[in-house]
């Protein structure tokens, strides 16, 4: 018998019982509908994940702060020229913490605490993608950059204004630093001028609330707190420590080494390791991420699987009774010549097409509630509690690869779910058959 008239054979027998197949390919689509949601939770939690560690520019960083030598444990221009002679460094970018947390900004009669005051080596910031939201960079020893969220943080007369946004280009500001000279606190005031606004961070939930003021302006704040770094000098402290915090060599508070791209990141970050300084790089977050949303989505699959099994009691069921009644056209069959391989490959073919039409049906179904998820998600959270989660979030994503697994298993169970009935076709006795005695 040829495949074309197996086929037609196989679809004819389908037509005569089409609500007992109808019902079995409906289970069987919502088995492989239910693998491909429950799995994609675990697709789409662990790309908007990595996405999200990716997206910026952090992929490619190592970021070092500090050495693993108690007396030598301070970043300085000596560490900065080693990170440069590294092979595959794009950059290092370094900056000084303003290392007074008692000082304060102040611009008409707004208040702005809680400011990281920094320098910045502008010609490595740029390399690294440092970008402005709108403005220049300065050309001034008063002219600062300001990220994108410090007029985000103001105070006035001693209350938080939520939510406030001025326009800080071209203003004014006076940064506040105190000191503690002969037991009592003095305080000194800095004027800047603000020329250029950082650009807005891709992340939502990130705040950029800084200011980079120049080396000079740093230099000005040291002379005056008599301090490296402006530190201020708590009555507290031990007279060792105070006299190590008036030691002016200069030191950095952080230094990032940033590689052309991200394979190049691991033997950098490994390198430096090895030679005493503390680093940290995002691709070790990722490879931890990736192993274990890994193992999530092995143990998704698995769990789905269990449906598309129990699914196939419903295709075994059909196909019993698709041998019990056809039992005369078996034998007629086999009474003409038909091999019992021949015989067999009938009812594994109406298992494998029950088994593809389900799982056809199922997997549109899936991208169909995967879509539906991703779209109510963020109007679901809004609802129940009045935040915005964005629309880039996904909570459900189907790869062609978990298409093509889900297809798979629901088409291979579907076969193996025939095989015993399939075979009891061979083992029937013709005559028997033909008396319709079975």
């Amino acid at each position: 018998m040829k495949f074309r008239d197996k086929n037609k054979f196989v679809k004819d027998n389908m037509k005569k019982n089409k609500s007992r197949v109808f019902m079995t390919v409906l289970a069987t689509a919502m088995a492989c509908a239910f693998l491909m949601v429950l799995a994609s939770v675990g697709f789409g939690l662990h790309k908007y994940i990595v996405q999200d560690i990716t997206e910026t520019r952090l992929v490619t960083e190592v970021e070092v702060y500090g050495k693993d030598d108690p007396d030598n444990q301070y970043l300085t221009d000596e560490d900065i020229r080693y990170f440069e002679s590294i092979d595959n460094v794009k950059t290092v970018t370094r900056y000084r913490s303003l290392d007074n947390y008692e000082a304060f900004y102040t611009f008409d009669e707004y208040k702005v605490p809680h400011v990281t005051t920094r320098v910045v080596h502008y010609p490595s910031e740029l390399q690294s993608n440092f970008e402005l939201e709108e403005g220049r960079m300065p050309e001034a020893a008063n002219e600062v950059v300001i990220g994108y969220h410090f007029s985000h943080h103001l105070e006035k007369d001693g209350e938080f204004i939520e939510n406030a946004e001025v326009n800080m280009l071209n203003k004014e500001i006076i940064l506040t630093v105190p000191q503690m000279k002969d037991g009592e606190q003095v305080t000194k005031d800095f004027a800047l001028k603000v020329v250029g606004i950082a650009k807005q961070p891709t992340k939502q939930w990130t705040q950029d609330n800084y200011v980079n003021i120049s080396d000079e302006t740093l230099k000005e704040i040291e002379k005056f707190t008599e301090t490296r770094l402006g530190t201020f000098l708590n009555p507290n402290l031990p007279e060792e420590t105070i006299e190590q915090l008036k030691d002016f060599s200069i030191t950095y508070s952080n230094i990032s080494v940033y590689t052309n791209n991200m394979e190049q990141v691991m033997p950098i970050l490994e390198e430096v390791q090895e030679k005493g300084y503390y680093a940290y790089s995002a691709v070790q977050e990722l490879k931890e991420v990736n192993m274990i949303f890994s193992v999530m989505k092995v143990g998704l699959i698995f769990i789905g699987t269990i449906a598309v099994i129990i699914a196939s009691i419903g295709i075994f069921n059909t196909m019993s009774m698709a041998v019990t009644e056809r039992t005369q056209d078996i034998g007629i069959m086999k009474a003409i010549g038909g091999s019992p391989k021949m015989i067999k490959s009938l009812f594994l073919m109406e298992s494998a097409y029950i088994g593809i039409i389900g799982s056809v049906i199922g997997a549109l179904a899936a991208y169909a509630v995967s879509y539906g998820v991703n779209l109510l998600l963020p109007v679901v959270v809004k609802g129940m509690y009045g935040e915005e989660v964005g629309t880039d979030i996904l909570l459900s994503y189907i790869p062609w690869s978990l298409t093509l697994i889900s297809v798979g298993i629901s088409v291979i169970v579907a076969i193996l779910s025939g095989l015993k009935p399939a075979a009891k076709a061979t083992r029937i006795d013709v005559l028997k058959a033909l008396r319709r005695d079975i």
